[in-house]
This record gives structure tokens, sequence and C-alpha cells, in this order.
């Protein structure tokens, strides 16, 4: 049955957002690929389109709590199914290990996609099986299929190569014999995965509007940003983006740490850091790090320390040298967002990802908010910001602090952050053969 409860996305919003997504195509190319704009003029009529989204996106008791990345999928595909492609979209959720676990159903995507296109997208019992066949099969101009969850089948993600480009046949199958790939999920792009990599290999392949945006402003922030330039980072562990700053801290002006990972640098500081999140590990990494670009990297002044890592935790705003002995630091104080909402006010650029601290507990979410409102208010004063997807972007709407005061908003954390450290994305890079 059609979905009863749609709800249809405001004409000029979509049209205003499709306009921006395919845009560039008029423009001079950023990219030396074909674009989706470049297949729609070559003809998509009658034609297959094999379409990877990224449609991860969380769940709450099979709710969906965070909608962006589907919102953000709809530009492209409403460009194709408008002009006549007969679409088939591939799509992940979570982790299920390459098993079909019902926790990981693309159910709910398919019912918030069909709301947003105000058409019905049937979702396949499987992925590449009979049933993705005959729906695929069954198409007509202007119709869509979603398939079943593409990590049901442990070949997507596999280390053999030979799986992988097996699996990708048979999803390339679907489109028949005139079909295309879009790749349009940018936060797979990073992953050499069959279905994002692979099956580029198979198909004429194109990139989307979502991803081809994506990729322009991040380019914009890493080869040529506008001075003052300011990059937050925050988030539970220095590992996970340290690549990140070796790569940005000699481009920029001021490097802001907050979140978990700040606790380790200032353990080297020589501050007593509590039950602090502390990678020990890293200890001697974070001192090269002050010893080498310590004229530009920020740390907190003050921190809101909690009793035990809970909501409803007894939690204080203490200074550095001041957090009790079994207590831990779960979010930035108010000093901190002070000191750190002056350097963003003067700054022309921003990049932030990461969270400053664990801003689902209320109780420690202020300094999230703080810094992010501060981004806002430097965007006001034409400063270019953007947020690197992931926990930043989710705390932006947990927030309820408004998408629109942002440049732009990733779609993907560990892809955003691999471009600018200098990774090649194999997902972009297969797409410019």
């Amino acid at each position: 049955m059609r979905p009863t409860n749609r709800c249809r996305v405001g004409t000029i919003e979509l049209k205003a957002r499709v306009n921006r997504a395919l845009d560039s195509a008029s423009k001079e190319k950023s990219m030396a690929v074909k674009t989706v704009q470049d297949l729609i003029n070559e003809g998509v009529e009658g034609r297959h389109v094999l379409v990877r989204a990224d449609l991860n996106v969380p769940l709450k008791d099979g709710e969906i709590t965070d909608p962006g990345r589907i919102d953000a999928s709809v530009p492209t595909l409403k460009a194709l199914l408008d002009a006549g492609a007969r679409v088939v979209v591939a799509a992940h959720l979570g982790r299920p290990k390459g098993e079909a676990n019902p926790e990981f159903s693309l159910e709910p995507v398919a019912e918030a996609l069909a709301e947003r296109l105000d058409q019905w997208v049937p979702l396949a019992a499987d992925v590449t099986g009979e049933d993705a066949h005959e729906r695929a099969n069954g198409l007509n101009d202007g119709d869509i299929l979603l398939l079943e969850n593409v990590r049901f089948d442990a070949r997507e993600t596999s280390k053999n190569e030979s799986e992988r480009e097996e699996f990708a046949a048979e999803l390339a199958a679907l489109t028949a014999d005139n079909g295309a790939f879009v790749s349009d999920g940018f936060g797979v792009v990073h992953r050499a995965q069959a279905s994002v990599y692979d099956v580029a290999k198979k198909l004429p392949h194109y990139a989307g509007g979502l991803v081809e945006t994506e990729l322009e402003v991040l380019k914009k922030v890493s080869e040529n940003p506008a001075k003052p330039y300011a990059v937050v980072l925050g988030g539970s562990k220095v590992s996970d983006k340290l690549g990140v700053i070796e790569a940005l801290a000699p481009k920029v002006d001021n490097l802001i740490i907050g979140g978990g990972m700040c606790f380790t640098f200032l353990k080297v500081q020589g501050h007593e850091v509590g039950g602090s999140l502390l990678q020990e590990d890293m200890l001697d990494t974070c001192r090269d790090l002050l010893e080498r670009f310590g004229d530009v990297i920020v740390l907190p002044k003050d921190v809101v320390a909690a009793e035990k890592f809970d909501k409803d935790a007894e939690h204080k705003v203490v200074d550095l040298d001041s957090i009790p002995a079994e207590w831990m630091g779960l979010d930035i104080g108010p000093e901190s967002v002070k000191a750190f909402a002056e350097i963003l006010a003067n700054s022309k650029t921003v990049f932030w990802n990461g969270p400053m601290g664990v801003f689902e507990f209320p109780a420690f979410a202020e300094g999230t908010r703080g810094v992010a409102e501060a981004i806002i208010g430097a965007t006001k004063n034409g400063a270019f910001s953007v947020v690197g997807g992931g926990d930043s972007a989710a705390a932006v709407r947990t927030l309820g602090l408004g998408e629109d005061g942002f440049s732009h908003i990733s779609t993907g954390g560990g892809a955003s952050l691999e471009f600018l450290e200098g990774k090649e994305l194999p997902g972009v890079a297969v797409l410019e053969s």
C-alpha cells in the first residue's frame, strides 16, 4: 500500500534545494567527473539509475531521530525522478555485520523518503535477490525503489575484492542494459565498498549533487580559506582527530580544542584531570603537537565536572586546577565558551567537527550550544562556516539551533575529515576514471 501519512515538501523550497545542489553544472567544473546534471542532459527517461545514497540515520524505538541525511538525499533523487529516470536506491543502516537483521531494516527510511518525495517508495525484501529484480523490472518512468540494507550482504564490506565485485555486478544488473550509477552518499565515499566503489567500475558513473556540493565546500575551506581561519575540534579521542590536526594546524590561525580530547592536552600542560577521559598513549603526541603548534592551539579555561557519567549527576563549574580527583569533565565551562566565542567572532572561515561536551545530556550541552551560537553569529557577520558532519551536525539539530545559521552542514563526518587530511577518497577517485 502507498503510505497515507505523507507531507509535501514545499515546492519552492524543494526547487531551490535542487537548484543549489545541481547549480555547478552551469559553472566551471571543479571536479574531473561527470555530474548528475550531465546524466540528465544526456537523457534518463526510461533508463534505470542506481543511486548510492547515505540514509544511515539514527533510530530510537524504530523512529528516526535525525532525518538530516534523508533530507540531503532528496534533491538528487527528485531531479532524476522529474527527468523520468527509473531510480533504484542503495543504502545502508547501522552495522548488521553481513546478516539480515530486522533491527536494521530500511523500512522507516522508505516511509520518510515517501513523505519527502510525495510518492510511494517501495522497499525490496532483499538487496539483489528475486524481489529486488522483480520490483526493479516493474518500475515505470519516474518511479523509485529502495533496496534493503546493502550491509545485509557481507560482500558489501568484504576485504576480498572479488567478493565485492561479485556483489557490485549484482547491483549493476538491477539497472538492465542501459543503466547508470550516481554516487550521492558523501558519508560513505571514504570507503572502498561494493556499492560505493566497485559498482562505479561496472556502469557509466556520475557524481550526485550532494557529493559535488560537499567536495566544493571542503575545497573552499582547505585550499584557499578566507583569514582569519578557525578550526574547532571536539569529540572524545585525540587519536580520531590526529590526522586533521596535523593537516590543518599549519594552515589555521586558531585551532580550538574541546570535548573529551582536550583532557589529554591539559594533562600534558600539567593539569590534573581527575577521572576525565584521557588517552595515556597519546600524551607524547599531544606534547609534540603543543611544541610545534602551541601558537595556534587554544584549550579550555574551565570545565563542567561531574561526579559520574550520568545525565543527573552532581556537577559544577571548576577551573583547570580544581577538578576533584574522582570527578570527570563532561563539558567546557562558561569562561571557555567566552574565550572561544571571541576568537570565532573575528574569524572569516570556520570549520567545526566534534561537540564540546556530552550534549545529549542537557546539563552538559551548554558548551556545545555556546560554541555553535558563536559560529552562527560569525556566519551572520559574513564568515563562511562548515559543520563537519557526525555528532556536530546531530548537535545542531538536537539543540534546535537551526541549520540555516551555518553556511554548510556536511553529511559525512569521517569523509570530511579524511578529505581535509588530504587522503584519497576511494568513492570519489573511482568517479574520475
